[in-house]
């Protein structure tokens, strides 16, 4: 008798018999592997994403603050640049008052002299609260103008004559007119010169700026003293007289 040969029968996997059923004519139906995935499922849906908030984060909220405060901070103040004159800041910021009000609400600051401005320096400007004042005082009359309140001295001789100068069209700086008086007169608005030779003339040179007689009452400008030896007067005369000559006042290192 032939060997009879030994074939394996292959285990069926779990998932073949699975799919294996027999029918009532023995006919086996192939059905669907239970918890099979067809490869075209619908994708999950995807999780709702927030909408940004148009509300601005905390973040740009304190910025936004700090922007602002520091703005207010900077208002009320001003940088001195080279170049800058108490009057120039004044004029440029329609400070009322001029810049005498100016050096009253920065004599801390300023120091003694307030030609003296140097880069950097930090000035309080502060119109509103002068105006204020101002108003509070017209309020309770008829408004009378008043002078600008000048120091009596050389500083405010000066200062006077500067501002009598800028609206009359005369050149001329603290500077410039400081040196000449020092070198001139020596800051003495009664200095009389007997010895020169204007003095033999018997026009001797006087004030301040040791102005003779004829050279005073041509250049005398209008609104001020006629009389040579008041500073002011003596100032602006001497300053419009350099202004023809020299061009400025500033130009002027000597006897002129």
């Amino acid at each position: 008798m032939a060997a009879r040969g030994k074939h394996r029968r292959p285990k069926s996997t779990l998932l073949t018999r699975g799919l294996m059923v027999l029918g009532t004519g023995g006919a086996a139906l192939a059905l669907p592997a239970v918890g099979a995935v067809s490869a075209h499922a619908a994708p999950a849906e995807k999780p709702a994403v927030a909408e940004k908030s148009a509300a601005p984060s905390a973040a740009d909220a304190k910025a936004a603050a700090e922007k602002t405060a520091a703005k207010k901070e900077k208002s009320g103040t001003y940088s001195v640049v080279a170049g800058d004159t108490l009057a120039k800041i004044a004029d440029e910021n329609s400070v009322k008052g001029g810049w005498e009000k100016l050096y009253d609400q920065n004599r801390d600051a300023v120091g003694e002299d307030p030609g003296l401005i140097l880069p950097g320096l930090k000035l309080t400007i502060d119109g509103e609260e002068k105006a204020s004042a101002e108003t509070k005082s017209a309020g309770k009359g008829a408004a009378e103008a008043k002078p600008a309140a000048y120091s009596d001295n050389l500083d405010g001789w000066i200062r006077e004559s500067l501002d009598i100068m800028q609206k009359n069209g005369i050149p001329g700086t603290y500077e410039g007119i400081h040196r000449n008086v020092m070198r001139e007169s020596g800051g003495d608005p009664q200095a009389v010169n007997n010895w020169d030779v204007n003095a033999q003339k018997g026009t001797p040179s006087k004030g301040l700026l040791q102005v003779i007689a004829p050279t005073f009452d041509s250049y005398h400008v209008e609104g001020t003293s006629t009389d040579s030896l008041d500073p002011v007067a003596n100032i602006v005369a001497a300053c419009n007289y350099a202004a023809d000559q020299y061009g400025s006042i500033d130009n002027v290192n000597g006897p002129y």
